[in-house]
């Protein structure tokens, strides 16, 4: 076809025309400016010399590799480390924007106290001296005694460790760790294998993934490495079946979603290990009362009628999972920031132990608990649950570090009546999130790039492995370690360490190893993983399931919480360059959105974009509506990460005030073995 001078202008000014008109422009500018504004506290590094310290990222439970790009003595720039064993380069959004955690304006700076005018919460305190707030810590700690407790992220390394050697010394056994999938599978594989271990998922050597809700590419286990893994299975064409009552990103992503109601994962697993051990399928020896108990409860006519997913189908999952030779079924809601019943995370543990794939390539591993800190004897850990929520709760003092219990715990409310039970608390956190506003006391630790760390077995990993965060600038303000601050309070109340501070401690720790720890970053062991136990044993106690909160005719909806790669959901506050990627399918202005079906809003006269009151036994919130294909007729669906509270210093305006915290409408329920494991809540919705 011949186009003369006259038909190209035309279709110039046509094509151009049509940009214009088109929201691409406007959509590219508004990321430019998103990226490239000046933040009134955005640094300007002045010119020099450049060079890159590598480090390990501790914003979530990942523990992948960093590297700071340094000009002078200013970090501008956090990278992936190449190499590292986690995540090889790879970087997530949250890590990329740590140097706003760094220089950002919402850091506490110094040691502050409550002052004696003013209730907790109120925002209003007194900066006091480190001798002076450690003083009366101490003072306090040693009114408490064995009526002390400390909630901490994580149990493991160096800095727990010394919390419960100073609990220890107070005659206290109460270590509790924030809740996590981690517990459930601890649980199970304690059960099951017969020794303290930790689930490792050897991802890139399977050959088929079962998933039983894991957000896969949410921020499960180590994000950034299940993202390489998941791009490593499309490339090698492994089957990835997703299966939860919500099209996730990962189920929109695997080559199959199942959806399936809300709760009822566990019973769908024993349903698939029916199916093998009825068709002869199973290539592992199952105890007589395994075997009872899934033959007589589990056929899959009856888990159709419990999971709503079809009997046909349960049956094609079971010859899948076992015509693969290296089958791995995996689980853990989301992120895997919240329990999971132990009933669930037994009947997973089966699907792999029936197909002889526990500790074999490409399958499920044990991996036995780090334990290389041989100074210390300390107690065993309590309960959450127990220890905040239970009737017996007598606590008087309370110690919060790298945890935020008043937001990401369910129940706010209760956990909020529950904190006001405890004279005296003291909040280690470098930010003012909520519990540290509602703390009497708060000595600041280091930012996560000013200090040292040992970061032992990122989730998810399945070989031995321990990481070392380090300093990669100097504070920034008048901080301290928080194992200096510990050290200190336990030499104050008499106590016998050996160390003068924590780096100390960390060096005699690690030892002759310490040298190659620092060069290298990462220690990892040669790793035999011991024989798993016997036979499949379960029984009836550990599969009851956990049952809603709420009765169903007064809220006859139920409403679940969902992980999304851009919001964190934890202790750590996503930073302004995170919060404004949030898609206004999520978070519209300041108003936070739920996922409901449009044949369950038609049936309450719900329209897209409208408000609506959602209500739970636990609280109301006025919500937007998103009408959502992808999620199952009756479930409602809501962001876990937003509703964050404005605070004295903290909880920026970028981020406080938008939404809310899903935790505030959430119940808590445990199943037999003490975990606190529901699954959703009850709701229901009208018109606001």
């Amino acid at each position: 076809m011949k186009i003369d001078r006259r038909s190209f202008l035309s279709l110039g000014v046509g094509f151009g025309a049509g940009i214009a008109l088109s929201p691409l422009p406007w959509k590219l500018t508004d990321d430019s400016s998103i990226w490239t504004q000046m933040w009134p506290w955005t640094p300007v590094p002045e010119r020099g010399e450049s060079r890159y310290v590598n480090s390990v990222c501790t914003l979530c439970p990942g523990g992948c590799g960093i590297s700071v790009r340094k000009v002078e003595d200013r970090a501008v720039k956090i990278e992936g480390q190449k190499g590292h064993p986690v995540s090889n380069g790879g970087i997530c959004l949250l890590g990329l924007s740590g140097l706003q955690l760094l220089y950002g304006p919402y850091r506490v700076k110094y040691p502050m106290k409550r002052r004696e005018d003013a209730k907790r919460g109120q925002g209003k305190w007194q900066k006091i001296s480190w001798d002076e707030a450690m003083s009366e810590v101490a003072k306090k700690l040693g009114d408490a005694k064995d009526k002390t407790a400390c909630i901490m992220d994580s149990d493991k390394g160096t800095v727990p460790q010394l919390f419960k050697t100073l609990l220890t010394g107070l005659g206290s056994p109460n270590f509790m760790r924030t809740p996590s999938v981690e517990d459930s599978f601890e649980l199970a594989l304690l059960k099951t294998c017969g020794y303290p271990a930790s689930a490792g998922f050897d991802l890139e050597n399977a050959d088929f993934v079962l998933s039983f809700g894991a957000g896969l590419l949410e921020g499960w286990g180590a994000p950034v490495r299940t993202f390489k893994a998941n791009s490593l299975w499309k490339d090698k064409k492994v089957p990835v079946i997703q299966i939860e009552p919500r099209l996730s990103n990962t189920a929109a992503k695997s080559d199959k979603w199942i959806p399936v109601n809300p709760g009822t994962e566990s019973e769908l697993a024993l349903g698939i290990a029916h199916v093998l051990i009825k068709e002869g399928l199973a290539k592992a020896e199952v105890s007589d009362s395994f075997k009872k108990i899934v033959s007589e409860g589990y056929a899959p006519d009856t888990v159709a009628r419990i999971t709503g997913v079809e009997a046909g189908v349960i049956v094609g999952l079971a010859k899948s999972f076992a015509a693969a030779s290296k089958p791995l079924a995996l689980c853990g809601r989301g992120k895997g920031a919240t329990p999971i019943s132990l009933n669930e995370t037994l009947a997973v543990y089966a699907l792999n132990a029936l197909m002889g794939n526990i500790n074999q390539e490409g399958g499920l591993f044990a991996v036995p608990q780090p334990d290389y800190i041989k100074w210390a004897k300390t107690n065993s850990n309590a309960s959450v649950s127990k220890l905040l929520y239970g009737k017996d709760a007598s606590l008087k003092a309370l110690l919060v570090a790298n945890a935020n219990p008043l937001y990401s715990l369910p129940d706010t409310q209760a956990v909020k009546t529950a904190l006001d039970k405890i004279p005296f608390i003291v909040s280690f956190s470098s930010y003012m999130d909520e519990t540290a506003q509602y703390a009497d006391i708060i000595l600041p630790n280091h930012c996560y790039l000013e200090r040292y760390e040992d970061v032992p077995a990122p989730a998810g990993y399945h070989k031995p492995l321990i990481g070392l965060s380090r300093p990669v600038v100097k504070p920034q303000f008048n901080t301290k370690h928080t194992g200096d601050v510990v050290i200190a309070i336990a030499k104050a109340m008499g106590a016998e360490l050996p160390y003068d501070s924590y780096e100390t401690c960390l060096k005699e720790t690690f030892g002759d190893t310490w040298e190659a720890f620092q060069k290298d970053g990462v220690l990892t062991a040669d790793f035999t993983p011991p024989a798993p136990s016997g036979k499949i044993e379960l029984n009836e106690t550990s599969l009851k399931p956990v049952a809603l909160e709420g009765e169903s005719s007064a809220f006859p909806l139920v409403l679940v919480p969902f992980d999304s790669m851009r919001l964190s959901g934890s202790s750590i506050g996503e930073p302004p360059f995170v919060i404004k990627t949030v898609d206004d399918t999520i978070l519209f202005k300041n108003d936070i959105c739920i996922e409901i079906n449009p044949k369950t809003a038609q049936s309450y006269n719900l329209s897209d974009g409208k408000y609506a009151r959602l209500t739970t036994p636990k609280g109301s919130a006025k919500v937007r509506v998103h009408l959502y294909e992808g999620i199952m007729p009756g479930v409602i669906a809501m962001p876990r990460g937003l509703g964050h509270t404005p605070g004295f210093t903290g909880n920026d305006k970028y981020l406080a005030g938008k939404g809310v915290n899903v935790n505030e409408l959430m119940g808590s329920a445990e199943c037999p073995d003490g975990l606190n494991a529901a699954y959703g809540i009850r709701a229901k919705l009208e018109r606001a």
